[in-house]
């Protein structure tokens, strides 16, 4: 049984390594989202086979081992305090709200995870083989499919990190009447629909 002083020490280290492999990810995300796509979409179609595998190839690598470590540590972490510490459950025996937000958040995040290892990245590995002749080009529905599950992620990204900030706030969450979680919910979902809307006319010029 660890001290208490080394279990805090080991919970700190874990979420510092979670929230840093996090924002690599969902960092990765927000870009390929706000940026990547509306450039793509005014980039030359000669240059693409020179411009995209350098900077997609680089940019990908980050973002799917950022989604990796994100999943592992924070799983790890989840089993730690929520498991192993009893933190799951609340005087009662049932859920407690920091646990339940957690899950819910850990739950959204592992199926980002899954889109990205099993969707996304096979089929921008397909994409990106094509362009350098590695492979026959991808057929039209590919790019169309790593699109979608980018954008599945994209809109899932705001009740995650809803998920995530509650469980951290669990006491005031609580105190909160049940309109004002979802009023939080779909403030996230419209800073991302804000974003998506502003992201092609925003970054162009000077």
């Amino acid at each position: 049984m660890l001290s208490p002083e080394i279990s805090a020490f080991v919970q700190l280290i874990l979420r510092w390594f979670h929230v840093f492999a996090g924002l690599i990810w969902i960092g990765h995300l927000y870009f390929f989202n706000f940026v990547n796509v509306p450039f793509q979409g005014v980039l030359d179609k000669e240059l693409k086979p020179k411009v995209n595998p350098a900077l997609l190839l680089r940019a990908l690598w980050w973002f799917r081992w950022g989604a990796m470590w994100t999943f592992l540590i924070g799983w790890l972490l989840f089993g730690y305090v929520y498991l192993h510490g009893q933190g799951l459950w609340d005087a009662d025996g049932g859920f407690s709200s920091r646990g339940s937000w957690m899950l819910i958040g850990g739950l959204l995040g592992s199926i980002m995870w899954f889109n990205v290892w099993f969707v996304i990245w096979p089929a921008q590995k397909q994409i990106l083989g094509g362009l350098l002749g590695a492979n026959p080009p991808a057929p039209a529905d590919v790019p169309k499919k790593a699109l979608l599950f980018s954008r599945i992620n994209l809109w899932l990204s705001a009740p995650m990190l809803v998920g995530m900030i509650a469980a951290s706030h669990s006491d005031m969450w609580t105190a909160m009447p049940g309109a004002y979680h979802g009023l939080f919910i779909l403030l996230g979902l419209g800073a991302i629909h804000g974003m998506l809307s502003l992201a092609p006319k925003k970054g162009g010029g000077l």
